[in-house]
């Protein structure tokens, strides 16, 4: 499976989590609706869910007049999953996890998303960065 796509599966396993409270096995198998399951798919689940309370401690601060818990569901989980990707996966260039996320951001979320989420994720990158 190819990244792109093992991303676009990662965040329906993510989004289903958010919503659903189901467990991640089960939202990653709905997601992959009978494919083979993927290592990095696995990886990016897996890992923005043992990460999240860092993941959203890294968010907030960057959501200007917005709290997490408002954001749309879509948002909320493009952004979790390229923060955890900026922060703990440092074969992937942030540029890269930038431009990923905002793909998703444009397949999944509404005409404000990839706008919102380039923001959020260009100041996050420059938090990380230093």
């Amino acid at each position: 499976m190819k990244r792109r796509l093992a991303r676009e599966k990662a965040l329906q396993a993510l989004f289903q989590i958010d919503v659903s409270d189901i467990d991640p096995k089960e939202a990653m198998s709905h997601a992959l609706d009978g494919e083979e399951l993927d290592e990095f798919m696995t990886a990016l689940v897996l890992g923005t869910i043992e990460h999240m309370a860092e993941i959203d401690e890294q968010i907030k601060p960057h959501l200007v007049k917005w709290k997490l818990e408002r954001l749309a569901n879509v948002d909320r989980s493009v952004l979790r999953l390229a923060v955890y990707e900026m922060m703990y996966i440092e074969e992937i260039p942030v540029n890269v996890t930038l431009d990923e996320a905002i793909e998703l951001a444009k397949t999944f979320g509404d005409d404000q998303s990839p706008k919102f989420i380039n923001g959020v994720l260009s100041n996050i990158k420059q938090t990380i960065d230093k």
